[in-house]
C-alpha cells in the first residue's frame, strides 16, 4: 500500500509542495505533438486517391498545422486558467446563438475552428480555475490530458482482450493500483466506468444478484420473493436511490437511515432498520457506507458498519467516489479503517486522482461476484481464446459493451507524477479546507455548519442583525423565520458569488440550513485564493444589502 506521511514535504511560503505544475508540462506538449504527426497515414498517390476519393485522411502538412494549433490552445488553457473567469460571463442567449447553428456540408478552415474552439473555452466553467469549489469536479493535468488524446487515436474498444490486448492489460493493472493506493486490496479486480454513479449501479446490481437466492437474471424479481431492502444514511449520494430504481428495486425500498451530528450513519439506528424489516418479513441484502458525502465529506464508521454486515449477511459496499483517494494520505488512515472489509468499493479517478472526465471505478475482492451478475452468451461476441489472460472480457464484469480507454489516463497520470506527488496533493487539499474552516470561525459574519473531515467546508453568511435577532427570538417559530431568511440570503449569495466568475462554491442543506460549500479538489488552490473566496463572499453580501437598501 502506498502513503505519504506529513513530513514528506515542507511548504515554503505560499507554494503549494504538492503542485502538479512542472516545467516537464512542455516537455509532454512537445511529446504530444512529435506523437501526433508520426500517426499521419503517408499521403496517399494519385492512384490511391482516385480510388478513394471520401477518404478522410489529411496529408503531413495538414496534420502538422492541425496537431500544432490544438496542442497550443490546449497549452494556452493550462497556462491561464487561473487569470479566467470561473465561469462563462455570456449569457445562455449569447452561447446558444454562437453554438446553435445547422450542420456545415462543406469543412471550414482551420483559423476558423480555433476560434469556434476559443469561444468554446470563453463560454465554459472552468473546473481547473484555483477558486473553483462547486460540486466535486477537479482540475485535469496536462498528462491526463493528452493521455486522453492519445487514447482517442489509437480509439480502441476495450470490451475484451482480443479488441484490445494492451488497453485491457492496462485497465486491468490500474485496478489492482487503485486497490493497492487506497488500501483496499492488492489483488483487487473489477472496472472503470463512466462516473461513481454507475459505479454504484453495477453494485448495487451485483448485490442483488449474490443476494436474491433466484435466478433473476432469467426470471426477473417476479418470483424472487419478499421484496429486497438496501441501507444507506440520510446523506447518501442520490445515485444510490436512483439506481435502487432502475433495478426495480424501488426507491422507497431504499432506507435512509438517519446521521449523527457529524452527518455519519448512526449504526444504532441501522440496526433498528435492518430488524424492523426482518420483523416485517421483508428481506435486508445491502449496506452503503460513505467514505466521503458529497455534501460534507463525512465518513461512516466502516468498520462497525462491516461487522452489523457480517452479521447479517448483508453484502456491503462503501461509495468512496470522492473520497476513497484520501486513503492514501497517513494522517488519514484511521478514519479509513474498515475500508478493506467491503465487498465492493466505488471511486472515481476523475475527481481526486485529477484525471479527465470521465473515469469512475468499482473494486471487488472477488471477481466471480461481477460474473454471476454479467456473463451471457451470444455469437457475435463468443470468445474463442483459451488461456485465462487472453480470454479476458470485461461485458463478463459490468454493463457496458462498447467501452473506451478510461484506464491510460490513469494510468499515465500516475506514472508521470507518481502516487507519492499525487497523495501530497491530496494532502494539501484536505489543509486548504482546514485553513478555509479557520478563517470561517475567526469571522463573525461566518458560521461553520459541519466538521471537516476531508477537503469539504460548510458554512453560511449571517450578518450581526441575525445574530441579534436570534439572541433575541423566544419562541421556535421566531427561529425557523429567522433561519428562513439566512437560507433565502444565502441562496441569492452564491448565486451572485458563481456568476461574478472570481470564485465558485456551490450549496448544501445541512439540519434545515442552506450551506455554502467549498470542496477543494484543486492542485492549483493557495490560501490566498481561501481568504480571495471569502471577501468574494462578503462583497456579494454587501452588494445584496445595498440593492435591498435602495428599493
Amino acid at each position: 500500500m502506498i502513503r505519504v506521511s506529513a513530513n514528506d514535504y515542507t511548504r515554503r511560503g505560499a507554494r503549494r509542495a504538492s503542485t502538479l505544475r512542472s516545467k516537464a508540462a512542455d516537455m509532454i506538449v512537445w511529446r504530444a505533438q512529435q506523437f501526433i504527426i508520426s500517426m499521419t497515414v503517408t499521403e496517399p498517390n494519385e492512384s490511391d486517391r482516385s480510388a478513394r476519393s471520401s477518404s478522410l485522411d489529411i496529408s503531413d502538412q495538414e496534420m502538422r498545422d492541425l496537431s500544432a494549433q490544438f496542442v497550443t490552445l490546449a497549452q494556452t488553457y493550462f497556462a491561464g486558467v487561473a487569470q479566467m473567469p470561473v465561469f462563462t460571463q455570456k449569457s445562455g442567449d449569447e452561447i446558444k446563438a454562437r453554438f446553435d447553428a445547422p450542420p456545415p456540408i462543406d469543412g471550414e478552415p482551420l483559423e476558423q475552428l480555433l476560434t469556434e474552439c476559443q469561444a468554446m473555452i470563453d463560454g465554459s466553467r472552468h473546473n481547473g480555475h484555483p477558486r473553483f469549489f462547486g460540486y466535486v469536479a477537479s482540475p485535469s493535468t496536462p498528462a491526463g490530458a493528452f493521455a486522453d488524446l492519445l487514447a482517442s487515436a489509437v480509439n480502441p474498444s476495450v470490451t475484451s482482450w482480443r479488441s484490445a490486448p494492451a488497453a485491457t492489460q492496462i485497465e486491468k493493472t490500474v485496478v489492482r493500483w487503485l486497490g493497492s493506493m487506497t488500501g483496499y486490496d492488492d489483488d483487487a479486480h473489477g472496472t472503470l466506468t463512466s462516473g461513481g454513479s454507475m459505479a454504484n449501479l453495477t453494485a448495487l446490481l451485483i448485490a442483488q444478484r449474490v443476494k436474491s437466492g433466484a435466478n433473476v437474471s432469467q426470471q426477473g424479481l417476479w418470483n424472487a420473493g419478499a421484496p429486497m431492502t438496501v441501507y444507506a444514511s440520510d446523506q447518501i449520494h442520490l445515485s444510490i436511490p436512483k439506481a435502487a430504481d432502475i433495478l426495480g428495486l424501488g426507491k422507497q425500498q431504499v432506507r435512509l437511515v438517519p446521521s449523527d451530528d457529524r452527518f455519519r450513519l448512526d449504526v444504532s439506528e441501522l440496526v433498528k432498520a435492518i430488524e424492523k424489516d426482518r420483523q416485517d418479513g421483508l428481506r435486508p441484502f445491502c449496506v452503503i457506507a460513505s467514505a466521503g458525502t458529497a455534501a460534507t465529506g463525512a465518513i461512516d464508521p466502516l468498520r462497525e458498519i462491516a461487522s452489523i454486515a457480517r452479521y447479517y449477511d448483508l453484502w456491503f459496499h462503501i461509495d468512496g467516489a470522492y473520497g476513497a483517494p484520501a486513503a492514501m494520505v497517513s494522517d488519514q488512515r484511521e478514519n479509513f479503517s474498515g475500508l478493506e472489509l467491503a465487498d465492493s468499493l466505488s471511486l472515481d479517478p476523475h475527481k481526486w486522482l485529477y484525471t479527465p472526465v470521465d473515469c469512475g471505478c468499482l473494486l471487488l475482492h472477488d471477481p466471480a461476484a461481477a460474473r454471476k451478475a454479467f456473463v451471457t452468451e451470444a455469437d457475435y461476441i463468443k470468445v474463442h481464446e483459451e488461456g485465462e489472460t487472453e480470454s479476458f472480457a470485461f461485458w463478463d464484469h459490468g454493463i457496458e459493451l462498447s467501452r473506451r480507454f478510461r484506464a491510460l489516463k490513469v494510468w499515465l497520470t500516475i506514472k508521470y507524477y507518481g502516487a507519492r506527488r499525487i497523495a501530497a496533493a491530496i494532502r494539501d487539499d484536505i489543509a486548504m479546507a482546514q485553513y478555509l474552516a479557520e478563517r470561517v470561525e475567526a469571522a463573525p459574519e461566518f458560521e461553520l455548519l459541519a466538521p471537516v473531515e476531508l477537503s469539504i467546508c460548510c458554512f453560511r453568511y449571517v450578518p450581526v442583525r441575525y445574530r441579534s435577532r436570534a439572541d433575541d427570538a423566544t419562541d421556535t417559530e421566531q427561529q425557523a423565520t429567522i433561519n428562513a431568511e439566512l437560507n433565502q440570503l444565502n441562496e441569492r449569495i452564491m448565486h451572485a458569488v458563481q456568476r461574478g466568475g472570481n470564485a465558485y462554491l456551490s450549496n448544501a442543506m445541512l439540519h434545515g440550513k442552506f450551506g455554502l460549500r467549498a470542496c477543494i479538489i484543486n492542485f492549483r488552490t493557495s490560501r490566498k485564493d481561501i481568504d480571495i473566496t471569502l471577501e468574494v463572499v462578503q462583497e456579494a453580501a454587501r452588494e445584496i444589502d445595498r440593492k435591498d437598501d435602495s428599493r
